[in-house]
Parts: structure tokens; C-alpha cells; sequence
């Protein structure tokens, strides 16, 4: 009896351990199993993965058309290499990856923007001018008949704005830009201040003239200050010859670029119409005269002096809209139009 009550225990210990390591070894199985189905699913997810069939398919004829490739890159260079060899034949000058051009024959025109204004525009409006100038010297650069362009009295929120935002302006060239006053650093005799309110009609440019444009965008509120100007230093005055071939549905007011832009135009083109028409903006509505009948509804001029056509990009919404309506705003840049907005 003894024996047997002491065993018990024994065959009791065996029965607990068996049952342990089956329940170990049950466990290590599931354990297993669940390794396996993951390892299944993860290896069916990977083979059967729709988008990553395609990329390694993608991947693979990538790999397979490299050499067509480079070969395609060494035909396009040498095609281009053709062009330019063709291009300087024909006497035209390559001016970098986007742009060919004709060789540029420098006029003796200059062309000056009055930057004395700059007391009278709130700093939105200084940006604005700024942005114009930069038109203004971008076209000037890749002009056929680049005139001499000037900045005066560049200073104050001009200067600094331009110091701040667009730091390369002291590296242009061919551009004079001077602290003092135009009449200052040119014979007054020379001069002649383009504006809108003066009564006198430009019909030809000379070249030996230096034709001021008024820097200024204010929103016409300050009307007649340019021609005012012109008559205080007792220089002479004009306005471009729009009304005699152009009918517009707005006003009459352009921007500092426009009026440079059409100077430009007219020394390549020589006629006033192909130049008002090459830069007016069309959602202005300008026909030639005797097809009044074409224009359609006026449409708004607000800030119309003020903008440039394409340069109020990357300003605020508001901006952005102001500068749509202001920059095509054509328009003698007489003086007036540099009231408004230079011109």
C-alpha cells in the first residue's frame, strides 16, 4: 500500500509533464503553422501583387531600353549640334539652350524710366513697378534693336525692394541705372517725356532722343502729375500716336512695359499699328481704327495703369487679380500712362 501511495504521486508528476510537452509541442505546431501562413501569404502576396507585376515589369524594360535610350540622347545632340551649325550659316546667332536669335544691332535710342516717384505709391505698387522694370529689361536683352536703357532716381522703396527680392539686379547689363535725376546726367534739349495728357502727337522716333517714361503705378491717382513734370523742367513732351491707329474698349492708359515694349517693336517694325497691335493685350479689346464696330463691352480698367502683363505671378490672390486687370491695361505711356502707371 505503501508503495503504491508513493508511486501515485510519481505517475501523477509523469501525467502533468506529458501533458505539458504536448501542449508545448501543440503550441510550438501552431506556432509553426501560423510562420508558414504568414510566410505563405506574404510570398503569394509578393508573387501575386498586381502593381508589383507591373513594376517589375516596368522596371525590367527600363533596364532593357537603356542602350536605345542613349542612343535617342546621342541623335538628339547631334541633331541639334546640325542646327546650330545650319543657324550660323544663315548668319543667326546662338544665344543658349532655348533661343536663337538674329545677331542684335543696338539702337542709339535711349530709353529712360522716371523713377521719382516713389513717395507717391504705397510698397504693393513699388512691387508692381518692379516687376514692369524687369519686363521691361527682359525684353530689352533679347530685342532685336535694344535701346539704352536708363533708371533714374532708383532709390528708396525701389531700390530697396529690388535689394531684397531680386538680388542679381546689380549684375545687368546693359542697363545704366543712376541715382540722379534724368535731366540731370542728359542734355534737356534730348529729352522728350512721354505722356498721355500731352497735346503733342509722337509720329517718328529719333534716335538721338531720350524718351522718358514715368515710373509710376498709382491707380490714376495722381492724373496729370507726369506732364506736369515735363512742363516744370521745361522739356519737351508727347504721347504715342494710339488714338490714330488703334480704338480700344478701355482706357487709354498703358504700363511702363507696354510703352517700352512698343518703342521696341516700332524700331524693329517700323510701323506704328504692328507695334500697338504685337503688345496690346487682346482682352482689351483693341481693333484698328474703322472697326470700331468689332469692339465689344468695356471692360474693367480698374488698376489698369499699374500692371504688366505678366509678371503679377507669384504675388498674392488679390494681387494676382489687380495685376490681371492693371497690367493689360493699354495705354500710351505718355507721362499719363505713367501716371497710372508709368507710362
Amino acid at each position: 500500500m505503501a508503495t503504491d501511495m508513493a508511486s501515485a504521486p510519481a505517475v501523477q508528476e509523469r501525467s502533468h509533464e506529458c501533458a505539458n510537452n504536448e501542449n508545448e509541442s501543440a503550441k510550438d505546431e501552431n506556432e509553426s503553422a501560423k510562420d508558414e501562413n504568414e510566410t505563405v501569404q506574404t510570398g503569394e502576396t509578393e508573387t501575386l501583387s498586381k502593381r508589383q507585376r507591373k513594376r517589375l515589369l516596368k522596371n525590367q524594360q527600363w533596364e532593357e531600353q537603356r542602350e536605345l535610350r542613349k542612343q535617342k540622347r546621342k541623335e538628339r545632340k547631334q541633331q541639334r549640334k546640325l542646327e546650330r551649325q545650319a543657324q550660323a550659316d544663315d548668319g543667326v546667332e546662338w544665344t543658349g539652350k532655348k533661343r536663337l536669335r538674329r545677331s542684335a544691332e543696338p539702337s542709339s535710342l535711349r530709353l529712360v524710366i522716371d523713377c521719382s516717384f516713389d513717395n507717391l505709391m504705397v510698397l504693393k505698387d513699388v512691387k508692381k513697378l518692379h516687376k514692369q522694370i524687369q519686363r521691361c529689361y527682359a525684353e530689352n536683352r533679347r530685342t532685336l534693336h535694344p535701346v539704352q536703357f536708363y533708371l533714374t532716381n532708383h532709390g528708396g522703396q525701389l531700390k530697396q525692394i529690388m535689394d531684397e527680392i531680386n538680388k542679381g539686379w546689380v549684375n545687368w547689363k546693359d542697363v545704366h541705372v543712376k541715382p540722379e535725376a534724368f535731366h540731370e546726367i542728359m542734355n534737356k534739349d534730348d529729352l522728350v517725356y512721354l505722356t498721355s495728357d500731352s497735346p503733342n502727337v509722337l509720329q517718328e522716333l529719333d534716335e538721338a532722343k531720350a524718351y522718358v517714361i514715368g515710373g509710376l503705378v498709382d491707380h490714376n491717382h495722381h492724373k496729370g502729375i507726369t506732364f506736369g513734370r515735363a512742363q516744370e523742367l521745361g522739356i519737351a513732351h508727347a504721347q504715342l500716336p494710339l488714338g490714330s491707329f488703334v480704338k480700344m474698349n478701355s482706357r487709354k492708359v498703358l504700363a511702363v512695359n507696354h510703352v517700352f515694349e512698343i518703342i521696341l517693336a516700332f524700331l524693329e517694325k517700323r510701323d506704328w499699328q504692328e507695334a500697338f497691335f504685337t503688345v496690346l493685350p487682346q482682352r482689351k479689346g483693341a481693333v484698328p481704327v474703322g472697326q470700331e464696330n468689332k469692339l465689344g463691352e468695356e471692360d474693367s480698367d480698374e488698376d489698369s495703369d499699374t500692371e504688366l502683363p505678366t509678371s503679377e505671378k507669384g504675388t498674392d490672390s488679390k494681387n494676382q487679380s489687380d495685376s490681371k486687370q492693371e497690367e493689360h491695361k493699354p495705354l500710351l505711356n505718355q507721362s499719363d500712362s505713367s501716371e497710372r502707371n508709368t507710362a
